[in-house]
């Protein structure tokens, strides 16, 4: 045949390119098993986030109901008003 390849006329060059290609793809599923791991720990930490944002909510809440109960929202009210008339 007239035109050989460079496959069919060094077979150096397809080894070596097999090689590449091979320690590419090693990388490439390296660097994805890395994302997986990250998005595993991100998704296994989200419901532990969600429980934390769970408790803050319920101790703010907790802190204005004690805040209301001790007249604190009375007192911070009329220091604002007195503020405003000077």
């Amino acid at each position: 045949p007239a035109e050989l390849t460079m496959a069919e006329t060094d077979p150096k060059t397809v080894q070596d390119l097999t090689a590449v290609v091979q320690t590419l793809l090693q990388q490439m599923q390296d660097k994805f098993q890395t994302i997986c791991y990250w998005i595993a720990i991100i998704v296994l930490n989200s419901g532990e986030l969600d429980d934390m944002s769970c408790r803050i909510d319920d101790l703010e809440k907790n802190i204005a109901d004690l805040m209301t109960q001790a007249g604190v929202e009375e007192l911070e009210g009329e220091n604002k008003t007195s503020a405003t008339n000077k």
